[in-house]
């Protein structure tokens, strides 16, 4: 499992000419780390005096926080798993009529799935930017950057598992399936990109300067 790697192995892997774990891997990753960051300000905002009134909200804030980072990790190994099952696919016999369309049948539902592994990565995203914004606001205050890259982590991550989810719909024959699918991805970058900008400037009040 991906996960169970160190950084620097899994860093070498992605950098092999392994066309798996590759931009899908990488954006559940990203999102993870959005997550953990959003957990630590949670943490280190809890049992500070001066942030009291706001422990209780930080608390379960940092409880989404964590799980949404597991769920987010989980997907890491679960993009590549769905790209090999894709691969598979390709790789069926084609000799006679029947064993084409076998072919063509299991490339199309693993492409589905493929798609939907990064798409679900994206609301995990939107998830964990509602969660940022609390951290922006109301976090323990010398962790005000720290909520600002948690923030950028997760709005990369959701445009990055959209090019994933666009990439494979250009492969999916289900003119029903890609409409669809097409315009939630427009709607959640969309709304990704609204919520990094608006914590940015949560973020840019508290911090000042230059």
């Amino acid at each position: 499992m991906l996960t169970q790697k160190s950084v620097s192995e899994f860093l070498t892997e992605l950098a092999s000419n392994s066309p798996a774990p590759g931009g899908g891997s990488v954006a559940a990753l990203a999102g993870a780390l959005g997550a953990a960051l959003t957990a630590m300000v949670c943490r280190l905002t809890v049992g500070k005096k001066k942030y009291t009134d706001v422990e209780a909200e930080m608390q379960d804030v940092f409880g989404q926080a964590d799980r949404l980072r597991e769920q987010l990790s989980a997907l890491i190994d679960k993009d590549t798993q769905a790209f090999n099952k894709v691969m598979e696919a390709y790789g069926l016999p084609k000799e006679t009529e029947a064993q084409k369309a076998l072919r063509s049948e299991a490339i199309q539902s693993t492409t589905m799935e493929a798609a939907l592994v990064p798409l679900e990565v994206m609301h995990h995203c939107l998830d964990g930017l509602a969660l940022a914004r609390i951290v922006a606001q109301k976090g323990n205050a010398n962790s005000t950057s720290d909520a600002g890259v948690s923030a950028l982590m997760l709005v990369a991550a959701a445009e990055s598992a959209a090019l994933n989810v666009r990439i494979n719909l250009n492969s999916i024959k289900d003119a029903d399936f890609t409409t669809w699918r097409a315009g939630e991805v427009r709607s959640l970058v969309k709304s990704a990109k609204a919520a990094a900008e608006e914590i940015a400037s949560i973020v840019d009040a508290k911090i000042g300067g230059a």
